[in-house]
């Protein structure tokens, strides 16, 4: 979906805050389901770790590469890490091995297509049944469930929760008047720990203004960070992820020629008419197509070949703290509440 204007404008006035407005009842019952089923959980314990890196917001703010960065370090450590998604716009309901050269991302999903780049991934729509398959396959002593944070299925050692700095909690209304999944407060207060995600190591995150200033729990400072440069020569960009101008800001920032831009919603599926679109602005403009490694895997295969992924990677401002907290939940007893 792509997100509805205002859920960012206006600042509380005018047709926004009218939207918001009428919208605002079913957000209270959105949440209230959301809570119940909390309540009324009994999370499945597996032998595995678990940590999950979730978020409290519709849309995307970066919890893929940061599973990504984690699944790396605690590899380093010595661990054998599983990543488990719940194989959003993919058709198969696991729970499954991701296996690229098999499968496809309109069968389990472009996130998890990414994750099995840097180890084994699984999806299930049914977290525990995810869990279980993860356990009895023996390899793995850690899960990194990349979103879950408002799903009580499996039970969690470590709650990682990620916010865009930028847009922070919207206008602080809950879906579908706002892009909250639950309320703030009640979401932080079953968190472990924050990262931030912000444009770059020189953006300082607004603690205060998250809320996250007296937070009694590890709060980290984190942003995309390109693997590459952009090529060389006139782009056009496409995505569609949660927030696509992030990655077009990027693109500039490193360097990159942008003569056109296109948007499309969050999980997008490439249709032939699509591309034959996208091919048609590059050739206006005498420019190669780019896109995120996300929209890259959903291309259909032919149109790979011509269209360049610009790959980015999380980085850390304090990585050795963040190494801390692995070590301490893959040693320790579970620290979620």
């Amino acid at each position: 979906m792509k997100e509805p204007a205002f859920w960012r404008t206006d600042g509380g006035r005018g047709s926004g805050a009218l939207a918001r407005a009428l919208l605002a009842p079913l957000g209270w019952i959105y949440a209230w389901t959301v809570a119940r089923r909390l309540r009324r959980a009994e999370p499945l314990r597996i032998a595995p770790k678990v940590i999950c890196v979730g978020n409290l917001t519709v849309g995307g703010t970066g919890k893929t590469p940061v599973t990504q960065s984690l699944m790396q370090r605690v590899s380093e450590m010595g661990h054998v890490p599983a990543s488990l998604s719940r194989g959003y716009g993919g058709s198969e309901p696991g729970p499954v091995r991701v296996r690229p050269a098999e499968h496809g991302a309109d069968a389990v999903g472009d996130e998890p297509l990414l994750l099995a780049r840097s180890g084994a991934a699984w999806i299930s729509r049914d977290r525990a049944a995810g869990g279980r398959a993860i356990e009895a396959e023996g390899d793995a002593d850690l899960v990194l469930m990349d979103d879950g944070h408002q799903n009580p299925d499996l039970a969690k050692d470590c709650s990682i929760l990620v916010v865009d700095g930028v847009t922070g909690w919207g206008p602080g209304t809950l879906f579908p008047a706002g892009p909250l999944r639950e309320p703030v407060r009640t979401g932080l207060a079953r968190a472990d720990a924050v990262i931030v995600m912000m444009p770059g190591p020189d953006s300082e995150p607004d603690w205060n203004g998250l809320g996250l200033a007296e937070l009694e729990v590890p709060v980290f400072h984190a942003w995309l960070e390109p693997e590459a440069a952009p090529p060389a020569g006139k782009l056009v960009a496409f995505a569609g992820i949660g927030r696509p101008q992030k990655f077009f800001d990027a693109l500039v920032a490193a360097g990159g020629d942008l003569s056109e831009v296109a948007v499309y919603g969050d999980h997008h599926a490439f249709s032939a008419a699509d591309l034959r679109h996208l091919d048609a602005l590059a050739l206006a403009h005498g420019a190669r197509l780019i896109t995120t490694e996300k929209d890259w895997v959903r291309l259909p295969q032919d149109a790979r070949d011509h269209i360049t992924a610009w790959p980015v990677r999380a980085a850390f401002s304090n990585p050795g703290a963040l190494d801390g907290l692995l070590r301490d939940v893959m040693d320790g007893e579970p620290l979620a509440r």
